[in-house]
């Protein structure tokens, strides 16, 4: 008997709506891109990762373009050790296997969401996610690393969730900011507290190898490095924008300053809105544009994150209209279907995100659609939808 396609329809929804499902093509999926890039002598890198980690316990200076191009600070270097010394065979495996699992917990342990929602959240990242661990980046742990430190606040569990914000600032600078959500939950002085104790820790760990002496002149050369980064290859933050690049580039430390500044006023002054969740998911997802919109050195793969925080927001919206639906589906093809070579043409690609530069404009949209609607406009009074 043949199906209908309406049954179709239903077996295929039914399949990719399922948890396990899921996970199980995107476990698989991770293994065979990593066996790919492995069989090839590809994992660059991971490479770059592992001999900075070598570099970094042998006291050696790891950064600097004439090396590897390594942008993260001496705390990576420690917690990447296990990868690193378990070879460029296994490690890579490890490595992608493990971030491609947190980050499919850390949308499952999202609140406040469906599982159809949930594993709508992971089938829309799907693509840009396998992209950027077939380069073996870091992007997804920063972005597992944002939602678990929001779900810890989220159970009342702030001391956890400081440690992995600090974690995510002290490798790669992005999730610090979180620790402004501090704000939003009880005892914020007794958290300050421990973020700063903690803080004075982490940063003092690496002294293991370095030494004291060694600490200062180590975060000094991260810091150049960063700095240094800015016009080494084609970057797709707002910066990047053919109209604002020479404008901006020459200030944009200022810019970068001044955009943070006014999200943290936008942020105190609706201090009524801290007890809703959909505020709170919300800053969460402006904050994790935030820090893509103005990096230094966004590249294509690197919108997981922010797709990620805005796909929380998006679930968290009580009246979604044509425009928000619109700008959904904008975001899929412009930032996760047309990167991938296999889907689209390369010429066409280099068109839309190099030539009219449309991924940068479509997700800059996005990201003052949410704050508008976080920090602007009056607060809905309608339940946050529970159905897709």
């Amino acid at each position: 008997m043949h199906k209908t396609p309406n049954a179709i329809g239903r077996a295929a929804a039914d399949f990719f709506l399922n948890r396990r499902n899921i996970f199980i093509l995107g476990f698989i999926l991770t293994f065979v891109l990593t066996l790919l890039e492995v069989s090839r002598g590809k994992q660059f890198n991971f490479f770059t990762f592992q001999l900075s980690t070598f570099d970094f316990w042998q006291g050696a200076d790891p950064y600097g373009v004439e090396k590897y191009d390594f942008l993260y600070g001496p705390l990576f270097s420690m917690l990447f050790t296990p990868f690193a010394y378990l070879g460029a065979t296994v490690g890579p495996f490890v490595w992608n296997l493990m971030n491609f699992t947190l980050f499919f917990c850390a949308i499952f342990a999202m609140p406040h969401l469906t599982e159809a929602q949930k594993c709508k959240t992971y089938l829309f990242t799907a693509l840009i996610l396998a992209t950027t661990q077939m380069s073996m980046q870091f992007n997804p742990v920063v972005a597992y690393l944002f939602l678990f430190a929001f779900v810890l606040l989220e159970r009342g569990k702030p001391v956890w969730a400081i440690l992995l914000i600090l974690i995510s600032g002290l490798t790669k600078i992005y999730g610090i900011f979180e620790l402004g959500l501090l704000l939003c939950y009880p005892k914020f002085w007794r958290n300050l507290l421990v973020t700063v104790a903690m803080a004075a820790g982490l940063l003092l760990l690496p002294a293991v190898s370095l030494g004291f002496d060694g600490l200062v002149p180590h975060y000094l050369r991260w810091a150049e490095v960063l700095s240094l980064h800015v016009d080494q290859f084609q970057f797709y933050s707002l910066f990047n924008l053919y109209p604002l690049h020479d404008l901006l580039t020459p200030v944009m430390t200022y810019v970068q300053m001044g955009s943070i500044a006014a999200l943290c006023l936008l942020f105190v002054a609706n201090y009524r809105k801290f007890g809703r969740y959909d505020f709170r998911v919300g800053s969460l997802a402006v904050l994790m544009g935030w820090v893509i919109l103005f990096s230094l050195s966004t590249e294509k793969h690197t919108y997981v994150i922010a797709l990620t925080g805005y796909l929380m927001w998006y679930w968290a919206q009580a009246n979604r209209g044509w425009l928000d639906k619109t700008l959904f589906w904008a975001n899929f093809v412009l930032l996760v279907v047309v990167p991938v070579d296999l889907i689209c043409p390369p010429p066409i690609m280099r068109f839309l995100c190099d030539t009219v530069q449309l991924n940068i404009y479509c997700f800059a949209l996005t990201w003052f659609r949410m704050i508008y609607v976080t920090f602007l406009r009056p607060a809905d009074r309608g339940p946050v939808p529970q159905t897709a």
